[in-house]
């Protein structure tokens, strides 16, 4: 019954629905107070013959029409109720996916993707049960119960009402007990249920390099004992999920026994009269649904009882990063990095030390250095996924600390290292950012980053669907798409993240002599592990062991002794190679 008090915010909100329903709810039980009554009646007056049968005919016809004015009302009160439940249901998904699009990397360190995605659809959808049905049965159980109770003891018998409730007790305490012992195994269950959802999302992401390394029989085993082991959980629930029905049929037949037999003795001995029996047991038969009510009830409020505690603990999680509250001055900034120390999450040894820089608008910054170095750490500080250990980020003199998210988000368009397109047409993928961006804006940031020619030998051109993640486009052709998804925000700074990794030398050059001339007055900044990419960059930073160790511009790098002028040597080397015709034909020539 927790969930009920837990849920009180959305019950109060929308009180007039709750309220409307549980008012037609007494109606429609009061109105079916009315057939058992008329019955004995009918009986009584059949056994005296002191009825006629015009009378009779009109008794039937109330209680058609009884049984008419149900239905309708019972149309009404659905649409109240569940309306309000589904309202709760998009409310309660919004919510959840609004924190998940504002959580940063580290929430996502901590949380599966398969086990979110229960948690919004199949947690959600137990909840919603419990705040529909789970009301109507606790409602229609009480109402109808108390008042067939009421009805059986004042105008029949209270002595026989209380021989036939005799099991009732019996049965609350069994019920109660069966209902904890079901949170706690549908809880265990629906984690499971997470990890089968998490299993099935990686493997169906993962397919290509499952099928590349043949381990499809590997993953399917692996399938199967997921799903086993959520199988055997769920049959755990089944188990206490099938002790209600039969207790609840168990102790109405023990009460239609003692009412019988308790019944017939007071009729043998004058104190009831046929019909009054008769009466009483169809009343009795009214209380089979409150009492299966409440032990189903009982049953959907636990099941939504442990779902929304495992919403509640998603939706509680306190935000990594404190959310700045000013707003950013319009026009271009300067970008001021002054990292002394920064150790990611529950690692003690830092990843960034000794990081000083500054970036005047319109100047290109190129950051290089081997695997590990922390090009990549440095982004996410820029883009603030985390906050410095020690040291800030300044934008317009200004500590990114202190400025609102959203409005610094806006200021940075980001390619990185994996692009990711979404299941939909390039034209849309492109225009992410900027849904309302017209087809010659997309073209024109198409062929920014050299990628409409490629657009238009698709099928259907930019119409075209490019899968799930992009699946029918190729790795160079992907992050050309990124690109001018960047290029088309028109952002302040752009940043990427060796997003040129996957396209040969001539198109990056051509990328890059266009954004040039795109970004001017903006900030642009470049990470990349092919150093030809960086060659025409305003400054650049060759990041070792997290701090730099060298800056300057191209030319400059190349008259100093270190990392840089051994790899841009090693890197041309291996180009001229790769260039070199092979073979007899190459001899020949």
């Amino acid at each position: 019954m927790r969930l009920f008090a837990q849920l009180g915010w959305y019950f109060r909100r929308e009180w007039r629905r709750y309220l409307g329903s549980v008012c037609l709810l007494i109606i429609i039980a009061l109105l079916q107070l009315i057939p058992p009554k008329l019955v004995g009646v009918i009986v009584d007056g059949v056994n005296t013959r002191s009825i006629t049968p015009r009378t009779i005919w009109l008794w039937l016809g109330v209680m058609a029409l009884t049984a008419l004015i149900v239905y309708f009302l019972r149309i009404v009160w659905r649409i109240l109720l569940f309306g309000a439940s589904y309202k709760l249901a998009v409310e309660l998904r919004g919510r959840f996916y609004q924190l998940l699009s504002h959580q940063l990397p580290g929430f996502y360190l901590r949380h599966r993707t398969g086990d979110l995605m229960a948690r919004a659809t199949n947690d959600v959808d137990r909840v919603v049960f419990a705040a529909g049905e789970g009301v109507l049965t606790l409602v229609d159980s009480l109402v109808m119960g108390l008042s067939v109770l009421i009805v059986m003891s004042i105008e029949i018998s209270w002595q026989l009402t209380l021989l036939s409730l005799l099991p009732m007790p019996v049965m609350a305490l069994v019920v109660k007990y069966n209902g904890d012992e079901l949170h706690r195994r549908f809880k265990t269950a629906q984690a499971a249920f997470s990890s089968l959802n998490n299993q099935t999302q990686e493997s169906l992401t993962g397919i290509r390099m499952i099928k590349a390394f043949g381990l499809e029989d590997y993953q399917s085993d692996r399938f199967v004992r997921v799903a086993a082991d959520a199988g055997a959980k769920n049959m755990r629930v089944a188990r206490i999920d099938a002790r209600f029905d039969p207790t609840i049929y168990l102790t109405v037949g023990c009460a239609n026994l003692l009412a019988i037999g308790g019944g017939s003795w007071m009729v043998m001995n004058h104190l009831l009269t046929l019909g009054q029996l008769t009466s009483f047991i169809m009343y009795l038969g009214l209380m089979i649904w409150p009492m299966l009510a409440l032990a189903w009830m009982f049953n959907i409020v636990e099941r939504g009882s442990a779902a929304y505690s495992r919403i509640r603990q998603t939706l509680e999680e306190a935000p990594e990063l404190e959310d700045g509250s000013l707003d950013l001055p319009m026009g271009r900034g300067v970008l001021e990095v002054a990292i002394k120390r920064f150790c990611y999450p529950q690692t003690p040894i830092p990843t960034l030390r000794d990081v000083q820089l500054t970036l005047p608008p319109g100047r290109v910054l190129g950051v290089c250095g081997p695997t590990g170095a922390g090009k990549s750490t440095l982004l996410a500080l820029i883009q603030r996924n985390f906050d410095a250990t020690d040291g800030e980020i300044r934008f317009h003199g200004l500590p990114l600390t202190s400025v609102a998210l959203d409005h610094w988000h806006r200021r940075l368009a980001v390619v990185s290292q994996s692009p990711f397109l979404f299941s939909d047409t390039v034209a849309n993928n492109i225009a992410l950012g900027r849904p309302d961006a017209s087809r010659e804006q997309i073209e024109r940031a198409a062929n920014l980053a050299c990628v409409h020619e490629d657009i238009l030998r698709l099928p259907q051109g930019y119409e075209t669907e490019v899968g799930e993640r992009g699946v029918m486009l190729s790795g160079g052709q992907k992050q050309r798409l990124s690109i001018a998804r960047a290029l088309l925000l028109e952002a302040e700074i752009l940043v990427l993240d060796d997003a040129l990794s996957a396209v040969d030398g001539r198109t990056e050059h051509t990328i890059l002599q266009n954004l040039r001339h795109w970004g001017e007055g903006r900030t642009l900044i470049i990470t990349a592990h092919r150093l030809s990419a960086l060659t025409s960059a305003d400054e650049i930073v060759v990041l070792r062991r997290g701090t730099i160790s060298q800056r300057g511009q191209h030319q400059d790098l190349l008259q100093q002794e270190g990392w840089y002028r051994e790899m841009y040597r090693y890197q041309q080397l291996e180009a001229a190679l790769t260039a070199e015709p092979e073979g007899p034909e190459a001899a020949d020539a």
